[in-house]
């Protein structure tokens, strides 16, 4: 069963204090020389792989002819560590940045649409180094690359969707089911932000399950229970009837029309988060685990619970470590606990399979396997379930 709504949009300032500090974007370079970025219509030029670590500034030039991004990433490729948005062709912007030593990459993403094109790897040697500015700052600009994490899967899961849905409707099944866990991910990361819209989420994501008796069911499981039919045994001894095409027109177009809603709501002007709901979105991607992908009830006919599962983790660990530095200060013992299970649970998850070259099926777990992801779960929701308190007590 869904989680309530944990990720909420508030007022407030947020803190998302990364691995790098990032401090707000300026229009003039640093004392520093700039590394340049050149983002082209097909490729991302940066002009050094390595620097130092302290206050790094990116001048980003736009040779293209679209509006552009561009972005690093931390080592995880997901956190956005920092970005500056909207460079319009022919425009230069800096991105200014406090980097401590560490493995990133940088992006850019020419349209603001999509994964980016050009990424590459950035490293950072040197000292650690104290952020700029007070915490008050590090905090305003931590939520905005939040939200900006948000934002970039939310425009990945648009053109996601839209690739699946126009193989889904050409007929194309096998790519449709090739397609269908993989573009899932972009959702399952942030997937309580969803939830905090409303009736987009039960649009988007309920199952068959969920959905009241009346009620309509539309969205990803209405689709999946379509390109993976049960047997009538598996649908209460009813013969499964696929979707006419006029049927599965409906409910494509409902999905994509769906989708542009969120990447709407996420992309007003006014949108973002709390601190607190930063943390209680890494405890509700747990818990979404434990309720739904460990369980199999998630992906009940096309068995992909193990690719959500992966999602809905990489999504905990991304706003876990928005508010890391700030929980370690207050409680060491407990940022040493959950480091430590979250490394141990991502360890065993690998032993399945990974988002790239895909996992084994729910349905090929024996019931051993199963206990012991449970158990891991189990494991890091305990101490995961304190971020919260300790963050904001």
């Amino acid at each position: 069963m869904k989680t309530k709504s944990l990720l909420a949009t508030a007022t407030a300032a947020a803190a998302l204090l990364a691995l790098s500090g990032c401090v707000p974007n300026a229009s003039s370079s640093s004392d520093t020389a700039a590394i340049t970025v050149d983002s082209t219509a097909d490729d991302c030029v940066v002009s050094a792989s390595t620097a130092t670590s302290g206050t790094l500034t990116f001048s980003v030039t736009n040779s293209g002819d679209q509006v552009t991004e561009f972005y690093l990433l931390a080592d995880d490729g997901l956190r956005i560590v920092g970005e500056v948005e909207n460079v319009g062709p022919g425009i230069s912007r800096d991105l200014v940045v406090q980097a401590q030593p560490g493995d990133y990459f940088t992006v850019c993403k020419p349209g603001m649409v999509g994964d980016g094109i050009g990424k590459a790897a950035f490293s950072v040697t040197g000292d650690r180094v104290e952020l700029a500015g007070d915490l008050q700052d590090q905090v305003d600009a931590a939520a905005a690359n939040y939200v900006a994490y948000i934002k970039d899967q939310v425009a990945q899961l648009v053109v996601g969707t839209q690739t699946f849905v126009d193989a889904y409707l050409a007929g194309n099944d096998d790519e449709a089911r090739a397609l269908y866990a993989t573009t899932r991910a972009n959702y399952e990361r942030i997937e309580p932000v969803a939830e905090s819209f409303g009736d987009l989420d039960p649009a988007i994501d309920f199952r068959e399950a969920d959905v009241a008796e009346g009620d309509e069911w539309t969205g990803w499981h209405r689709i999946e229970k379509d390109l993976f039919p049960p047997a009538a045994a598996d649908n209460g001894g009813v013969e499964y009837t696929p979707l006419t095409s006029d049927e599965r027109s409906y409910y494509a177009e409902k999905l994509v029309a769906d989708t542009q809603l969120l990447a709407d709501a996420v992309n007003a002007a006014d949108y973002t988060v709390s601190i607190d709901a930063i943390s209680n979105g890494a405890i509700g991607l747990l818990e979404e685990v434990a309720s739904g992908k460990i369980t199999g009830e998630e992906e009940i006919w096309s068995h992909t619970d193990l690719w959500d599962f992966q999602a809905n983790l990489e999504g905990a660990r991304v706003a876990y470590e928005g508010v890391r530095d700030i929980v370690e200060e207050k409680d060491p013992e407990l940022v040493t606990t959950i480091d430590e299970r979250f490394a141990s649970l991502e360890t065993l998850l690998a032993g399945y399979g990974s988002l790239d070259d895909g996992f084994v099926y729910y349905t090929d777990l024996t019931p051993d396997e199963v206990k012991e992801l449970a158990d891991g779960v189990s494991a890091l929701s305990e101490p995961l379930s304190q971020l919260t308190a300790t963050l904001v007590g």
